[in-house]
């Protein structure tokens, strides 16, 4: 069953292998400030595509912000480093086979194949970003490919979050 995550709790585990053969796991994770999740719908999605291609151009902002990233789907190991040369990710890391018990516990919305060319089942779109010590500070959720934050919007949020000591919302 999926569940509402609350910011200032304990985020869900999460390990995943990655395209160039690691193992990422969150709770192993230590950035100054944020561990951003991108969760994308995979190499079937256009809007992924240049939506991670956006987040390439702009993980050196991110990385002067104290934040560390990766991109994750269901998506099998061949889809995903195709994906990652396709889509020009040099950069940025890439994790792949996320189950969809993973996909419920971070309440992601999970779709079923509508088309011949998606996979017979896969996450749709969520963004978060988890402090140091694995508390969620923020967390954004779509349930269809469009209307995803804008990481503009989100590093000029950062900036303001990171210069005001702003607090994390939505706890009550």
């Amino acid at each position: 069953m999926t569940h509402k995550l609350i910011p200032e709790q304990t985020a869900p585990q999460l390990s995943v292998a990655t395209v160039k053969g690691e193992t990422w796991t969150l709770t192993e994770q230590n950035p100054p400030n944020y561990t951003m999740i991108v969760f994308y719908r995979g190499l079937h999605c256009p809007i992924c595509k240049s939506y991670l291609a956006d987040l390439e151009d702009k993980l050196g902002q991110f990385k002067n912000l104290g934040v560390e990233a990766i991109a994750i789907s269901g998506d099998n190991l061949e889809k995903a480093q195709q994906a990652k040369m396709e889509w020009g990710l040099d950069n940025l890391k890439v994790g792949y086979g996320q189950t969809l018990d993973s996909m419920r516990e971070w309440g992601l919305y999970i779709s079923k194949a509508a088309f011949d060319y998606e996979p017979e089942i896969f996450a749709e779109p969520g963004l978060f970003l988890v402090k140091p010590y694995n508390t969620l500070y923020y967390a954004a959720l779509n349930n269809a490919p469009f209307a995803r934050p804008r990481f503009d919007d989100l590093l000029g949020g950062l900036e303001f979050i990171l210069s005001k000591n702003y607090p994390t919302r939505g706890t009550a």
